[in-house]
């Protein structure tokens, strides 16, 4: 994309993505073990302003990892870590999403091509990760 100086380039192409982990990550090398793809930034790079996490059955409170890779996936850094709590899950009750805490205000930015990537810390039924970013 052409930049013109002095002028706000925004993002262009809005995207939202969605990864499940059902397998433990416990290392925290550049190699981690069961890692999920959950997004790849556009040819000019992108702006993440959402990324969360619910659990698909109940779960013991667990570590949500995510990790960002320049090189295709072969080596994965991890930038991020929140923690899930231990919920039940019933028909009667609403889970609330775990937030990694970028918004509109708080946003990540990622170079061209980079990859992020979730892991979860205890094995468990599927934990889905869900993320809303924007191209430019």
């Amino acid at each position: 994309m052409a930049v013109t100086g002095n002028y706000v380039i925004t993002p262009q192409t809005p995207k939202s993505g969605v990864a499940v982990c059902t397998t433990a990550n416990s290392t925290y090398s550049d190699t981690p073990a069961n890692t999920q793809k959950l997004l790849t930034a556009g040819p000019n790079g992108a702006r993440v302003t959402k990324i969360t996490a619910m659990a698909r059955a109940t779960n013991t409170a667990t570590e949500l990892q995510l990790y960002v890779s320049y090189d295709a996936g072969t080596t994965k850094k991890l930038i991020n870590s929140v923690l899930m709590a231990a919920y039940t899950v019933a028909q009667t009750t609403g889970q609330i999403a775990t937030d990694f805490g970028y918004s509109e205000d708080l946003p990540m930015v990622l170079l061209a091509g980079a990859e992020l990537y979730v892991a979860i810390g205890v094995s468990n039924t599927g934990v889905v990760f869900a993320a809303e970013w924007g191209d430019y």
